[in-house]
């Protein structure tokens, strides 16, 4: 398969650009554990993902993390092709979450494409509208809802994405990250919705035990 039938706008474009984006669109395949980019200083270009999974971030000087977005199969990436937005910087960071392929289309020709045609454009500033109103979610829920909640979420997202396992293969500290908290106060909650009977801890994975009462938390 090409990067033609994973780009949305494909074929909205003119022959000669689709034949050209063709052509300049590289497909990568990175490991689990990548850095695909890293901070505002970094433009890799557009990313068309084709396979795998990646995961959006931004951290804190004193090291904490806290998860954006995720991106699967044929999502698009615009932060990691930043230097096209005008006066805009984001410090994002863009890791493998498992072995992800997708294709590069570069960020010079993606600009220039953009102040040509006016479908690309308009699709580039949905696309941008769409991550500034995942961006503002997150920020509602960090500042007004519990950590209880947001953690029984995030479990019950988790368990539906890797299709409903006997346990999650996941530590405290990465859900941490994920979560933009410290790691003691992941465990805390944990050992708590052990003692409610909702989950089951072992060393390295948690098992969900009452899936209802997980779902009742995360929605109250």
């Amino acid at each position: 398969m090409s990067v033609s039938e994973y780009f949305p706008i494909y074929s909205k474009l003119d022959p000669k650009d689709q034949e050209k984006l063709s052509q300049l669109a590289s497909l990568r395949k990175v490991s689990q554990g990548t850095i695909v980019h890293s901070g505002g200083s970094d433009c890799l270009g557009l990313l068309v993902i084709r396979s795998g999974q990646l995961r959006a971030y931004i951290s804190s000087d004193e090291g904490r993390e806290v998860t954006i977005y995720r991106l699967f199969e044929r999502d698009i990436c615009l932060f990691a092709a930043s230097c096209i937005m005008q006066n805009i910087q984001f410090d994002i960071t863009i890791s493998a979450e498992k072995e992800t392929e997708f294709w590069i289309i570069p960020p010079n020709y993606y600009k220039e494409l953009m102040a040509r045609d006016l479908e690309v454009a308009k699709y580039t500033n949905d696309l941008m509208a769409t991550r500034f109103t995942e961006l503002m979610w997150l920020v509602e829920q960090i500042m007004w809802k519990s950590f209880d909640k947001r953690l029984a979420k995030f479990l019950l997202d988790e368990y539906y994405l890797e299709g409903e396992p006997e346990t999650l293969k996941i530590t405290h500290e990465i859900i941490a990250g994920h979560l933009g908290t410290a790691r003691e106060v992941v465990t805390r909650m944990l050992k708590y919705f052990q003692n409610e009977g909702m989950v089951k801890l072992t060393r390295g994975s948690i098992a969900i035990v009452d899936e209802v009462r997980l779902s009742d938390l995360a929605e109250d």
